[in-house]
């Protein structure tokens, strides 16, 4: 990973964060790395346990940031939320695997926010 694709996926998490907590969910862990994959931020609100997947672009030259999640990544991160889960019964068991695609415009703004969900059936 490139210093720069690390200062952007660095920046797209932070700016999830934001988002997620402006919308009242609490981040209980960032930056998960297991055998299964890596998942960028675990949040849980109400009775809910999200695995958000975040991606972020700074152009559509690798196509939307909303259009990236593989059927192969998308098994590893729900073995991993479900691995994850089992490793912490005090979270809520409902999980949900959510993706926050964020577009950046050409000054570096948010030009775009997108909060999918159950963008793969956990």
């Amino acid at each position: 990973m490139t210093e720069r694709s690390q200062m952007l996926g660095q920046a797209g998490e932070r700016i999830a964060t934001q988002f997620l907590e402006k919308h009242g969910y609490e981040i209980v862990d960032r930056n998960v790395r297991r055998a299964e994959g890596e998942i960028d931020l675990v949040a849980i609100k109400d009775d809910v346990t999200a695995f958000v997947e975040v991606k972020l672009r700074t152009s559509r030259r690798m196509g939307a940031a909303v259009q990236q999640i593989s059927s192969a990544k998308g098994a590893r991160l729900t073995a991993l939320a479900e691995a994850y889960a089992a490793e912490h019964p005090e979270l809520p068991e409902n999980l949900r695997i959510d993706l926050i695609a964020i577009e950046l415009t050409v000054g570096g703004d948010v030009g775009q926010l997108n909060h999918i969900q159950s963008a793969i059936e956990a």
